[in-house]
């Protein structure tokens, strides 16, 4: 079997427990018994442990932790998979195997070595050189007992989770409860679940192994951005690219609308304009060339601009202020029923004022961080953060599903693990972990600049959901490539080389 990091998974299926069991099921009835499925999730998770820690070998002390379900038995079987090999294997049940393919592995076991009870678990996990999470996987719907919990504690040098570290809800990535058994190396097989990417889970997971085990591919209703589709410009007038308006708070407040009209423009829009109080035409002309200017001084004046009916996208919110001149131009803007990017600055004005929240249409993409959701939408935020009791757990997923429906537009909601929300129930995750962590993104401005690449593709012609799952992967690759030492004026730089590597 092969392994794949998550770095390598762009564009792959994000399953939910239901999805895995059921692409589990399709194979047993297509002939392929459960007990051969679980044997090569066994083999798969040594070979994991192989390449993570060659230099365990024979001899090696092993704790392996077995539940009562599937999970169970993929630890019965890697326990007498590894006895083999020569390790002094200890296993623990938490209780009896009663998933009927777990109770034949443990029977393979017994003829092998012990199953010790659960009051001796944590002796044994203390000395192990390696501890094996084998106890629910990806079933757990409650909070780990008191028992359980107590391992926490246990300083084990190596750590590893099959499935899910336990304590971990396999949909939203979030602990059910206040206990996890946080791993150094998770393996799962065919597809990342929800809870690995999501919140905690990356942090959790430690690093993440994914392994085939011969399972036919499977469609699921969520998936993880990849690599864009074509983005090359052809031949043809400018406008045909699009001009994107992009509105600028006053003076001394122009370098965030400068940064997203600059993203803007490298992302392929035809034209971009930055429209800003006459005071800041001067301060602003000193920063931009390629970028043209125009006076803004109130609604009335962009209502003027928006006659032009090739100025076919906007972006508001990026240094643009809160006043009540700048809610007249969000109102206007959002009248001109054109596609629309709001971040910053116009979420805070949209988030305060009924009407403005009445005048959000199908064509506007909001691009929230937690905060500025949590003003959006604070009852959808505090069931995300708030405490949870049991699984499913309320996602960040579900958070920006219910939220694009209520709202009527499309929702970025930005972090490590980016969620895309249409109103009509799409979604996807870009997720920025393990392999394809960026955390050089958490700096100032580099928020600005993903909105301008959203109102860039946009111009271009693509819907919100499109413009912002692109935008998304875009945007942390770019991060990627430059690397430490990133300021967010670095990103739009990114943009030519990365679209050029990628033959787009």
């Amino acid at each position: 079997m092969d392994a794949r990091s998550v770095g390598s998974l762009d564009g792959a299926w994000l399953l939910s427990a239901t999805e895995m069991r059921a692409a589990e099921a399709r194979a047993i009835a297509a002939g392929t018994p459960g007990a051969v499925l679980m044997e090569r999730a066994a083999a798969s998770v040594v070979a994991a442990i192989d390449a993570q820690w060659p230099e365990l070998q024979p001899g090696a002390r092993i704790c392996v932790l077995c539940g009562p379900g599937g999970n169970g038995g993929d630890g019965y079987a890697v326990a007498r998979m590894l006895a083999a090999r020569g390790m002094r294997v200890a296993l623990h049940a938490l209780a009896p195997a009663s998933h009927p393919d777990a109770v034949g592995q443990a029977t393979l076991w017994r003829e092998m070595g012990e199953i010790g009870g659960w009051d001796g678990a944590t002796n044994s996990a203390a000395s192990a050189d390696l501890v094996i999470d084998a106890l629910f996987g990806i079933g757990l719907s409650r909070p780990l007992g008191a028992e359980i919990a107590a391992l926490r504690e246990v300083r084990a040098p190596r750590r590893l989770a099959i499935d899910l570290p336990s304590g971990l809800c396999s949909e939203s990535g979030r602990v059910i409860g206040e206990a996890c058994l946080d791993a150094d190396l998770t393996v799962t097989f065919h597809a990342p679940k929800r809870g690995h990417v999501l919140a905690e889970g990356p942090a959790r997971c430690g690093r993440l192994d994914l392994r085939n085990i011969g399972l036919d591919a499977v469609e699921a209703e969520i998936v993880l951005t990849g690599v864009p589709a074509d983005l090359a410009k052809r031949s043809g007038h400018k406008y045909g690219y699009g001009h994107a308006l992009v509105l600028s708070g006053g003076v001394g407040r122009g370098g965030a609308a400068r940064m997203a009209a600059r993203a803007a423009l490298r992302i392929g829009a035809g034209l971009v304009t930055l429209g800003c109080p006459a005071a800041a035409l001067q301060e602003n002309a000193a920063r931009l060339d390629a970028i043209m200017l125009r006076s803004v001084r109130d609604e009335e004046a962009l209502a003027g601009l928006l006659e032009d009916a090739r100025l076919n996208a906007l972006l508001l919110g990026p240094g643009l202020g809160t006043g009540a001149r700048e809610r007249d131009l969000v109102a206007q803007a959002l009248s001109a029923g054109r596609a629309t990017a709001l971040d910053a600055d116009a979420l805070t004005l949209v988030a305060n004022d009924d009407e403005l929240r009445g005048a959000l249409h199908p064509g506007c993409l909001l691009t929230p961080h937690e905060g500025e959701f949590a003003r959006l939408c604070p009852d959808l935020a505090d069931r995300m953060t708030g405490p949870t009791t049991g699984g499913p757990a309320f996602s960040r997923l579900d958070a920006a599903r219910e939220a694009a429906a209520r709202l009527g537009c499309t929702l970025l909601l930005k972090g490590p693990d980016t969620v895309v929300a249409a109103p009509d129930g799409r979604a996807c995750v870009n997720a920025s972990v393990y392999d394809r962590a960026a955390p050089w993104l958490a700096t100032a401005g580099a928020g600005d600049v993903l909105a301008g690449i959203t109102a860039g593709l946009m111009a271009r012609g693509r819907d919100g959901f499109d413009a912002a799952s692109t935008a998304a992967w875009l945007h942390s690759a770019a991060a990627r490539r430059f690397g430490p030492g990133l300021i967010a004026e670095d990103l739009p730089e990114q943009l030519p080389g990365l679209l050029r590597e990628l033959g787009l």
